[in-house]
């Protein structure tokens, strides 16, 4: 997309330092913890006894075959889907007692967009933040313009989009609401090289901040090179955590 790179550089949508949910109380725990935790989808049992640490301030990449269970790891820390078993702390919440607790400071990033297609570009990122209770209007204007977002896309409504700009505008309204988790579901989907690139920009720069991001992907070779840990999940269970050096992109 024309134009985005020349932003990169000048623009920065962190603003300050990021504060969870305890953080104003000196609680330094990890950003998600889980312990022999179960979820069922249905009938079906799609944590089977998952425990997972991610600590504050790291990237850690989910990574397994199709149905292993990586999203409902997302979805679980996002309070989208409740644990039957297990403990589920999220920025020092009890995500099982209270599911609604944490949301506003996390943003979850699925495989749909969650966007509304009769309103435009801005719009659609004012009204996530509003939603959500979190972000201010500077951050909408620097999310929207570090996304390439601006000009003549910023009013056009997003049924006109591609699916790549339309990532592109869920991206904006993850940004702009400045919180301290970010959960990604194959954040990496549907956008060219240049937004690949500028979303991998994004999370070192989120990072640098404070913020703790968790990603479920298939492309490990890519989010290798963001990652503080991989960890393979297989049948509802974390079964191996690799820890990765900074530059270090071989992970098996």
């Amino acid at each position: 997309m024309a134009g985005v790179s020349e932003h990169r550089a000048s623009i920065s949508p962190f603003a300050g330092s990021v504060v969870g949910v305890d953080e104003r109380e000196g609680d330094l725990g990890p950003a998600v913890h889980m312990v022999a935790v179960v979820a069922v989808l249905g009938t079906f049992p799609a944590l089977s006894g998952l425990d997972l640490t991610v600590p504050r301030g790291h990237v850690c990449v989910l990574k397994g075959p199709n149905g292993a269970g990586k999203t409902t790891v997302l979805r679980v820390a996002a309070g989208l889907v409740p644990a039957l078993r297990g403990t589920v702390t999220v920025l020092g919440s009890n995500v099982r007692a209270d599911r609604r607790s944490v949301r506003r400071h996390l943003g979850y990033l699925g495989h749909a967009t969650g966007l509304y297609a009769d309103l435009s570009v801005e719009q659609n990122v004012r009204f996530a933040v509003r939603a959500a209770g979190s972000g201010t209007g500077q951050a909408i204007d620097s999310s929207l313009t570090r996304l390439g977002l601006d000009g003549r896309l910023r009013d056009l409504p997003v049924a006109h989009l591609s699916a790549g700009q339309r990532r592109r505008v869920a991206l904006a309204s993850l940004l702009a609401r400045e919180v301290p988790l970010w959960l990604l579901d194959e954040p990496h989907a549907a956008l060219d090289p240049d937004g690949r690139d500028l979303l991998d920009e994004l999370v070192r720069e989120a990072v640098g901040c404070g913020t703790t991001v968790l990603i479920a992907s298939h492309d490990t070779e890519r989010t290798a090179r963001l990652a503080d840990s991989v960890v393979h999940v297989q049948g509802g269970r974390a079964v191996d955590t690799t820890r990765v050096e900074h530059g270090d992109s071989d992970v098996e």
